[in-house]
């Protein structure tokens, strides 16, 4: 253990990105004080991302009052970076963490948008949307509406967009979208590859998680379809089986008809963001973890990016609970250290800091039986 790269995902509603690497790094430390330690802790786009962002990339915190998802005002932040990218959050802003009672129909985007907004008299024309931990199901059209778009139904009467009236729209009006969107570049860091609408789109996929009933899921659904019929009609793309768009409740797709937004995976915008290519050339080892890993972490996922661009380096993986494959980790040569191994997962999580020591313990304890029988063999 001489170069370690320190590079781990949150373990959700425990322990934050951050708090992993600390604590990693802290361990490591007392028992290989020589060691040269890199951290580098992840997001993918979701709650927390700002912050893991801003803890490894030179930047400055912006606070502005924003409206969140529920209607209600607030001061809230933003990070523009010493290179003049704007990182904005949506669960920072508006996210569904931000209210105190669900609202799946009245949600919006509204704030996201503020934050863009804010950036652009800033001067900012770079843009990283982080939009994981959505509260709404308005494909955008909040954001759309404090840049300058205007909605109006069949009388022609201009409405404020949310979840409920998506479908009521019969117009849209973008000659008063803001002229710095055409200067700017927007980057969406998206993991998920939900279409708009249908079976398996925004609303009937994450509206149940935003308090959703089956009526409103119907009402959403409806409202996303008229979204895309609308966007068809005006000359954009068929959002109906475009991977990503139903992201956010179908901000994914109102990022690319509003603000002609690329999406990307989160975690290769992350990586790139900390130049990994270049920091993983000079260590011996990189560990890495999440609260689980299955299957779905070696698809798009923290895992299957860094194993992507470990270069052969050796990875080992913490995690508070494995359920991959025994052969999938072997293809893989993952080294996988359970924090659950030996008591129940309930106790894991009840008390994530001290399990995630005791793991590292005997990641090391084993570490040093290596190096002591790889000695033997050398003599």
């Amino acid at each position: 253990m001489n170069k370690i790269l320190i590079c781990p995902d949150s373990f959700k509603g425990t322990l934050t990105a951050i708090e992993v690497a600390d604590i990693i790094a802290e361990e490591i430390k007392k028992s290989f004080p020589s060691c040269v330690i890199k951290k580098m802790p992840i997001a993918d786009g979701g709650e927390g991302s700002l912050e893991t962002i801003v803890s490894t990339i030179p930047s400055r915190i912006v606070s502005f009052e924003a409206e969140r998802a529920d209607q209600v005002v607030g001061t809230s932040k933003y990070a523009i970076t010493d290179t003049g990218t704007a990182i904005i959050e949506l669960a920072e802003i508006c996210g569904i963490t931000k209210q105190v009672v669900l609202n799946p129909l009245t949600s919006n985007t509204y704030g996201f948008g503020q934050a863009i907004k804010d950036a652009f008299e800033k001067g900012i024309r770079n843009f990283i949307l982080c939009i994981g931990g959505s509260a709404s199901t308005d494909a955008g059209c909040g954001m759309a509406s404090v840049l300058g778009a205007k909605f109006y139904d069949g009388k022609e009467q201009e409405i404020r967009p949310c979840g409920a009236n998506l479908t009521q729209i019969k117009k849209v009006d973008l000659s008063d979208l803001h002229p710095a969107i055409k200067e700017s570049k927007f980057i969406v860091m998206c993991d998920v590859k939900n279409p708009l609408y249908g079976e398996n789109g925004a609303a009937y996929v994450y509206g149940p998680q935003k308090g959703a009933s089956k009526e409103d899921i119907l009402l959403l659904d409806e409202g996303l379809k008229n979204f895309n019929t609308i966007a068809k009609q005006m000359g954009n793309q068929d959002f109906s089986k475009e991977e990503g768009s139903g992201a956010a409740g179908g901000l994914g797709a109102g990022c690319i008809f509003f603000l002609n937004a690329k999406l990307q995976s989160g975690i290769e915008t992350i990586l790139k963001l900390n130049q990994f290519d270049e920091v993983v050339k000079d260590v011996d080892l990189i560990i890495t973890g999440e609260g689980k890993v299955d299957s779905q972490s070696l698809s798009g996922k923290v895992m299957s990016g860094i194993l992507n661009h470990a270069k052969g380096k050796k990875v080992i993986v913490l995690c508070g609970k494995n359920d991959l494959d025994q052969k999938e980790a072997q293809k893989h040569h993952l080294e996988i250290y359970e924090l659950s191994e030996g008591v129940s997962q309930q106790e894991a999580i009840a008390n994530p800091r001290y399990y995630l020591i005791a793991t590292l313990l005997r990641l090391m304890e084993d570490y040093k039986k290596k190096v002591a029988q790889s000695l033997v063999k050398e003599s």
